[in-house]
Order: structure tokens, then C-alpha cells, then sequence
């Protein structure tokens, strides 16, 4: 699994919709709205890294009130989430 962060910039009307908007694109796993330099940060996952240029450039960038992003690789994931979630077959954890 190949995972970008994409920092976007949007028009600040539209920062929901754009927001909402983005959230529905296959690949795009979660989007939040941030502070900082840019508006929003969308989680994408995706098989293959050829298809970063399909969700990124290819979906992202042409939605509607994006202004523009910035998109960072990551190399390995280090998170306990990830993990958990990788080893878990849906049963809720005994306290």
C-alpha cells in the first residue's frame, strides 16, 4: 500500500465542499481540515504508486475551489493504528 498526505489550499468559501468533495474520491481514505499554511489534508491510499498521479493530479487538483496542494510519499508507517488495524479481524478489544 502506497500512502500520500496532500496538503490542499481552497477557495475558504468552499473549504467544506471542497473538503466533502475530495472525501468521496476512490483512494482518498480520509480528509481533514487543518491549521496552518493550507486548508486541508487528505490521507490517500492506494496499491501502486502510479496511482498516486491518478488521484492526485488526476481527481484532487481538478475538484472544483482547490487552489493547489502539495503532496508528500510516505516511506513507512510506523503508526500503532496501522498496526492494530492490519492484525484485527473486527471484534471490539476486551478491556
Amino acid at each position: 500500500m502506497v500512502t500520500a498526505i496532500v496538503h490542499i489550499n481552497a477557495e475558504v468559501d468552499r473549504i467544506t465542499e471542497v473538503a466533502e468533495t475530495i472525501a468521496e474520491i476512490d483512494g482518498v481514505s480520509e480528509v481533514y481540515s487543518i491549521t496552518g499554511e493550507y486548508d486541508l489534508l487528505a490521507m490517500v491510499r492506494v496499491p501502486v504508486y502510479e496511482q498516486i498521479a491518478e488521484v492526485v493530479p488526476g481527481h484532487i487538483n481538478k475538484v472544483e475551489g482547490v487552489l493547489n496542494t502539495e503532496t508528500h510519499i510516505a516511506f513507512r508507517a510506523y503508526s500503532k493504528h496501522d498496526l492494530d488495524a492490519a492484525f484485527s479481524i473486527g471484534f471490539p478489544e476486551a478491556d
